[in-house]
């Protein structure tokens, strides 16, 4: 089983485990909108573009909250089995699953009661999850007022955004860095650079 069918069994757990009305890290989604999210993102492709183009965003609104409106238990069934046989997803689920399911079971995980702590992943998943870094780092830090470098364990390391007053450099594994670069505050990383320089990174919109 792929790391990405792994992760989605796992998150699908946890939404249990938190009810559909817990909060999640995605701003006022619950953990039932983030669930629907998922759903009509591998299974409702009329809804999907309005995911990635704004001026569409009210028609997926829409089927989303219809698809929220399923039962719970049916709503994460969905979720937990998988792209269908006739979706896209259901070949690349291996590639293009593997950073969407991680952060979602994170943003379950981090928004819950109590403290979180970061989980020990395997050395291949911190390297698949870097090829992300690496990609979707260069699109959320695009706007960045200050430079933008990534560290992590091994020696890896990348500028992400370059050119720019101050730099702030950001240490971690590759699994918190993507956190970060996808907007996500409640990460376990190292900070280098000015203070100013740090919140202004952390107040620019990192979403992709």
């Amino acid at each position: 089983m792929s790391f990405a069918s792994r992760e989605r069994q796992d998150l699908a757990t946890t939404m249990v485990e938190m009810g559909p009305d817990a909060p999640t890290l995605c701003g006022d989604w619950t953990v039932r909108d983030l669930a629907a999210h998922l759903v009509i993102r591998e299974r409702r492709f009329d809804a999907m573009a309005g995911i990635f183009l704004p001026p569409l965003a009210g028609y997926t609104e829409k089927v989303q909250k219809s698809v929220a409106r399923t039962p719970w238990p049916d709503l994460v069934a969905d979720l937990r089995s998988g792209p269908p046989i006739w979706s896209p997803y259901k070949l690349l689920d291996s590639q293009v699953n593997v950073h969407e399911m991680f952060v979602h079971h994170e943003d379950v995980r981090r928004a819950g009661p109590g403290e979180w702590t970061a989980r020990t992943l395997s050395t291949d998943t911190q390297t698949a999850l870097w090829r992300f870094v690496r990609l979707m780092g260069r699109l959320s830090y695009r706007t960045s007022p200050v430079g933008v470098t990534v560290v992590a364990p091994g020696g890896r390391r990348e500028v992400l955004r370059g050119g720019r007053r101050g730099d702030v450099v950001l240490r971690g594994e590759p699994s918190e860095l993507l956190l970060h670069a996808l907007g996500r505050d409640a990460v376990d990383l190292e900070f280098e650079g000015d203070q100013a320089d740090i919140d202004a990174l952390n107040a620019v919109d990192r979403a992709v």
